[in-house]
């Protein structure tokens, strides 16, 4: 499908596949802003945090405050899948990042990164702490963080990410949230002492109001998830974790063995940054897609185009408006857009009546409950444009450990 065909799909909300036509040998990608080099930084701070992780939040302690997710085989949704329809060959698994300890969701992993990295530089340079100090003590110093204040625009996970993390240090957490934020989410930051303020727009709205508010306050660092390589960074540390997992496992990823991931995406910053992380671990041995509502594919457009952050799904009269809360984003991260128009290999669209059929498929199938918004990945699986009968196929959860129980049984009884 070419850019003009393209195009035409997304204006008229068709179900697509687009092949990347940026995209060049992983050799041949040219200097970028971000290296390997960026993400070991990422992964021996997420090592040096991670005592103070475990203070924070004992529910990290077995797993000594690494903040990471179980990687499983599900061949029983493979079967159900199978009966009702053609699938690719290979195997079939899950990253449960709805299942990260303290955040329920994919955004845990980088969006508790950039609080903790903030929180390490703020420290050094009050003197609360020395180069080659334990970082645990910083639990100890809420009165000190409370003079702070760390805000984020955000549909609703990557809130839930900051915000926990943020008042769990002492700081005052703001989180803007857009309209399609779940009320569930704003009521359980509000119990973790996070100032949840709402707005009527999209999430644009929500991240514009909050970075304006926090500028002008000296005191307040804003994350933008829209521009922020520490953020992308904590998520990228996610290929070499999914890499252990896939070597413990015995799974070989090489050119005789396609390694293919799934990851919906919403303004890009996750699902790029995790994209980043596994292109620079097994190159081109695997294969990483986008996964997006057809009400609001901002990503696929901005990369479609080639416009990147310079066009929004309403400027070609889509509302934005779709049941992915986590993927309600008008306008893609213009760093996502520049680092990915090399290295990723395509994007799909799926429409939101795929999404409660899939959700109640895995719950069926595996006892697996995931957020919507997870759930367009199973649509992109099954369209799949690899069909190697060695290749392992993962999609990618972003939420849904968190969702209460009257809400799941919402989902998963209603017609």
């Amino acid at each position: 499908m070419n850019r003009a065909q393209a195009l035409e799909f997304l204006r008229e909300r068709k179900p697509l596949y687009w092949a990347n036509e940026n995209k060049l040998p992983f050799a041949q990608r040219g200097r970028q802003q971000l290296a390997a080099a960026h993400i070991a930084e990422a992964s021996a701070a997420l090592q040096r945090y991670a005592p103070l992780v475990e203070r924070l939040f004992p529910e990290t302690a077995p797993s000594g405050g690494i903040i990471e997710s179980p990687l499983r085989e599900i061949p029983a949704a493979k079967e159900l899948l199978r009966t009702e329809g053609k699938i690719p060959n290979g195997r079939l698994f899950i990253k449960l990042d709805s299942h990260l300890p303290v955040a329920g969701s994919v955004k845990a992993r980088g969006g508790i990164y950039e609080v903790l990295h903030h929180t390490e530089r703020l420290a050094l340079s009050a003197g609360n702490i020395s180069t080659g100090d334990s970082l645990a003590a910083l639990a100890d110093h809420r009165d000190f963080f409370s003079q702070y204040s760390i805000q984020v625009g955000s549909t609703g996970n990557l809130g839930m990410s900051i915000g926990i993390a943020a008042a769990a240090l002492g700081y005052r957490a703001v989180v803007h949230m857009s309209a399609d934020a779940k009320e569930w989410k704003k009521a359980l930051l509000r119990s973790k002492g996070v100032e949840v303020m709402e707005y009527t727009g999209d999430y644009s709205q929500a991240v514009s109001q909050g970075r304006s508010l926090s500028a002008a306050d000296p005191k307040s660092h804003f994350v933008d998830d829209e521009n922020s390589a520490d953020l992308f960074l904590g998520y990228s540390v996610a290929g070499e974790r999914l890499a252990a997992q896939l070597d413990k496992a015995g799974i070989a990823v090489d050119a005789d063995h396609p390694l293919c991931v799934y990851l919906p995406c919403g303004v890009g910053g996750a699902p790029g940054g995790i994209a980043f992380g596994l292109k620079h671990i097994f190159g081109d041995n695997v294969h990483c897609f986008f996964v997006e509502p057809t009400e609001c594919p901002c990503a696929t457009l901005g990369l479609v185009t080639g416009k990147q952050s310079g066009i929004s799904v309403q400027d070609i009269g889509l509302s934005g408006i779709t049941e992915a809360d986590g993927l309600a984003v008008g306008r893609p991260s213009e760093l996502v857009c520049r680092l990915m128009q090399p290295l990723l290999d395509g994007c799909f669209t799926a429409p939101d009546s795929v999404l409660l059929p899939a959700l109640r498929l895995l719950h069926r199938s595996e006892g697996i409950f995931i957020e919507p918004s997870s759930c367009i990945a199973v649509d992109a699986y099954r369209r799949t444009p690899i069909s190697d009968d060695n290749a392992t196929h993962i999609l990618w959860a972003t939420g849904g450990s968190l969702v209460p129980q009257d809400i799941r049984q919402q989902y998963l009884c209603s017609k």
